[in-house]
């Protein structure tokens, strides 16, 4: 995607900064010409050095010709650290064949004046080095060139624009004819690069962790997994460190992956920033990254070990003969049927901040509505009057735990009928409530701890979906009830409580 330009950059600043200062300094010097707003509304962010480095340093193969390609390559930093790379590790006398695209006019000026200057640089070291900028769109000149089915790239590295792509839009008709049905340009433009990547070719891209699962993304999940070998996912343990500079709260994944090769063990690797400096890997079975019978085939990432806790993964909800559902209730499609106060005739709607800080307290006064009128335009969307387990939808990013559950109690809301609002995740049994002791033993497994971390080993973003949870695996029923028993028997149950009555049942 273009930034629009905010002046042009002089020959003499640019020299004067490629050759005194870091990539990182020329990364802040470009930035002060884009406008900013723009820049984060197309989802453009320049890659930290350290980052850059790392990322080449996960190629494997250096033959004697390669071809690489770095769509959307900014001032050219990700580029410059493969190169630095290449001069260490290919054969005397290799080549190195460099495409770049870029359609921003400001970035594509100083990833010219880059170019050229690393080729000086690199000018004797008995490696040659040619390359080319594109100053052309990377989707529509790509999926015009794909219709002829070449492939010519040995290696690609990227950091990608982030932006939706709108399902009608000219991006998504592109992406369609040649056989890629993605909703983002950062999952289009690494689709693309895999495309053009030889058999045995590599791919390095630093992307939002949000396609690991997903009904969203289940479509490019397929298409990826058939095409590449997962081989290296390194994950940063906070989210807002990886482009600091740039105030981005993604949380990103870098990830290695080969054209057309066979699948074997995954590296996992995490560290808590761009610094690397505690950088930790582990070797993990295919089988525990995307499960065999999965059919969403969420790409799990266990950072931190759950080792001795396989007596709490052992069946879905659909196997303990339960169900989850996204909240039925859309308020703005219903609201005319809304009321700030409930009425005899009317249900209580339940929306997140009903359960505010851990309470559960209806009604309560809020800008949205308590209530929802019965009536022959409503009643399909309400549910009995029973027990259930809910979760919220959405977590905020400061926020401890990405799953927070909590126990609808039917002798606080002596109601027939409930609504449910669309921001919330309601666990029942054939669109019916619990028995007291599973909801309560449901909500407790879903707040401690040990299931936080292992629903983040496949969900890298802030929602929680009815698939995830469909996806889980749960303690027996019989565990779940004696869960429940302990809870109903507590007063106030804090944090720790949790995870130490959890690790009874996982050790």
């Amino acid at each position: 995607m273009s930034v629009l330009d905010n002046g042009s950059v002089g020959y003499n600043e640019f020299m004067s900064a490629t050759a005194l200062r870091s990539i990182d300094e020329l990364h802040r010097l470009a930035s002060s010409k884009l406008d900013p707003d723009r820049r984060v509304a197309f989802g453009q962010f320049m890659t930290p050095s350290s980052i850059a480095n790392f990322m080449a340093s996960l190629f494997q193969r250096w033959p004697g010709h390669i071809q690489l390609l770095d769509p959307g390559a900014g001032v050219g930093s990700l580029t410059e650290a493969f190169a630095t790379r290449f001069t260490s590790q290919a054969p005397a006398g290799a080549r190195l064949d460099i495409t770049a695209y870029e359609v921003d006019p400001t970035l594509e000026r100083y990833l010219r004046e880059n170019l050229e200057a690393l080729k000086a640089r690199l000018h004797g070291s008995g490696r040659m080095v040619s390359a080319a900028v594109l100053k052309r769109d990377f989707i529509d000149d790509v999926t015009f060139e794909l219709s002829f089915a070449r492939r010519r790239y040995t290696h690609t590295i990227l950091n990608p624009p982030y932006k939706k792509i709108g399902a009608s839009s000219d991006y998504r008709m592109r992406l369609r004819s040649v056989g890629i049905e993605t909703g983002n340009l950062y999952s289009a433009f690494l689709a693309l690069s895999v495309a053009l990547t030889k058999a045995g070719g590599e791919i390095v891209a630093i992307v939002p962790r949000s396609f690991c699962n997903g009904t969203y993304f289940r479509p490019f999940r397929s298409w990826l997994l058939d095409r590449v070998a997962l081989k290296h996912i390194h994950v940063f343990e906070s989210r807002k460190k990886a482009f600091q500079d740039d105030n981005v709260l993604q949380e990103n994944v870098i990830i290695h992956l080969e054209r057309d090769c066979a699948q074997g063990p995954v590296t996992v690797s995490v560290s808590h920033d761009p610094s690397f400096s505690d950088y930790t890997e582990q070797r993990i079975p295919f089988e525990r990254i995307v499960k065999p019978s999965d059919p969403e085939k969420f790409i799990h990432i266990p950072t931190i070990e759950v080792d001795g806790a396989e007596s709490l993964f052992v069946h879905t909800l659909r196997e303990l003969g339960l169900d989850v559902a996204t909240g039925p209730v859309v308020d703005f499609r219903l609201r005319h049927h809304l009321s700030a106060e409930p009425t005899k005739k009317s249900a209580p709607l339940l929306y997140a901040h009903h359960f505010a800080g851990g309470e559960f307290r209806w009604p309560r006064e809020h800008r949205k509505p308590n209530a929802i009128a019965i009536n022959d335009a409503t009643r399909k969307w309400l549910m009995p009057r029973g027990w259930y387990t809910v979760t919220k939808r959405f977590s905020s990013k400061e926020e401890r735990r990405r799953l927070v559950a909590h126990v609808v109690d039917p002798r606080r809301l002596p109601q027939q009928l409930y609504g449910f609002e669309n921001h919330l995740n309601v666990i029942h049994a054939g669109k019916k409530g619990l028995t007291p002791l599973l909801a309560h033993g449901l909500a407790l497994f879903l707040n401690s701890t040990i299931i936080d971390t292992h629903f983040r080993s496949f969900s890298g973003h802030t929602q929680v979906n009815a698939t995830d949870l469909r996806a889980m695996r749960f303690p027996s029923k019989a565990v779940l009830l004696k869960l429940g028993r302990w809870a109903r028997k507590q007063r106030k149950i804090t944090q720790e409580q949790i995870d130490s009555f959890i690790e009874t049942y996982g050790g």
